[in-house]
């Protein structure tokens, strides 16, 4: 594992905690922090970032708390308070 997926995972976790916590602006800035440090090194996000972080605002996700989960045509559609929707597929 790279230090920069190393890196990556770390701020994962402190935005979680941070969005737990309630301080979402602080989460929001470790959610940019991990999205450029991934463009910086050409590698993806780990995927319970790229699920739980808003494309439109950087937010991390709580669902229920600042976004809402519903299912709907063979898709779950995420929306958060700002309005940004993200759909992925479930068989």
């Amino acid at each position: 594992m790279s230090i920069a997926s190393e890196r990556i995972e770390r701020l994962a976790v402190l935005a979680r905690e941070a969005a737990q916590s309630g301080e979402y602006d602080r989460a929001r800035e470790r959610v940019r922090l991990a999205r450029r440090v991934a463009e910086r090194n050409r590698i993806g996000l780990p995927r319970q970032l790229k699920r739980f972080s808003c494309d439109r605002c950087d937010v991390y996700l709580r669902p229920g708390v600042n976004a809402r989960v519903r299912t709907q045509d063979g898709h779950v559609v995420v929306t958060c308070d700002c309005g940004g929707q993200a759909r992925y597929p479930y068989e």
